[in-house]
């Protein structure tokens, strides 16, 4: 099947050549010229893939995701124009799955759209019965779903992404460059706050309220490993 792309962006002349050159990748592309119309287009037209700029009329670029997130599990990815870490901590905790600064690459954003949507592409085609438990939290790699004491857990697609990678490997210690690897599947240009702000972003949703970490836990100076002890 092929995979649709919304590209939300006011300049409409990025979003015109964002749509050629995913169309010329074989993509299925709309494009909307604000937030609201981006809105309505992710529950009209259900794409595969958001590319979200920040900067728009109407509504922004975070008004966008806080209000489709509550409904769709989807990629987004997040264009910035300026490279301010704000911006990308606020995305990522509002649910972005990634984000591209302005001016960018044609061949990094196409990297980045084929890497998320082969994430997708592997939880659709996800068959086995595997059931991972420790202690209350459970993760059903059939269903892609988490549950802590019989109830759903709701994570974006790259939080269960973290999760499942880290609980398959109980007490393997994983660098932040080895989890931008294998997790966001490939280089990440040594962002590491990405990690960081996912995994705040998991503990949060996981973790008990008593400040004492039982599943992420850390090893100074080293990374991020799953105890479930």
């Amino acid at each position: 099947m092929t995979n649709k792309v919304l590209v939300v962006d006011d300049e409409k002349q990025i979003a015109d050549i964002v749509k050629f050159n995913l169309e010329k990748e074989g993509y299925i592309v709309e494009t909307a010229n604000d937030g609201q119309e981006g809105i309505d287009k992710v529950y009209s037209w259900n794409p595969n893939l958001v590319i979200l700029d920040i900067m728009m009329p109407v509504k922004d670029g975070f008004q966008v995701l806080k209000e489709i997130r509550g409904d769709y599990k989807l990629p987004v990815i997040m264009l910035t124009a300026k490279e301010e870490e704000v911006d990308k901590v606020l995305g990522l905790e509002l649910g972005a799955d990634d984000y591209v600064v302005k001016p960018f690459s044609m061949r990094e954003l196409m990297a980045r759209v084929k890497a998320n949507l082969r994430r997708v592409d592997y939880s659709n085609l996800q068959v086995n019965n595997d059931v991972i438990v420790f202690d209350e939290l459970t993760i059903d790699l059939n269903k892609y779903e988490v549950k802590k004491n019989g109830e759903v857990v709701d994570l974006t697609l790259r939080e269960y992404e973290l999760l499942r990678f880290l609980a398959s490997s109980s007490e393997q210690v994983f660098s932040r460059e080895q989890l931008l690897e294998e997790v966001w599947g490939y280089e990440y240009y040594g962002d590491i706050r990405t990690v960081d702000v996912t995994v705040r972003r998991l503990r949060e949703k996981i973790e008990d309220d008593s400040g004492e970490f039982k599943y992420i836990l850390t090893k100074r100076g080293v990374g991020y490993y799953f105890g479930g002890d």
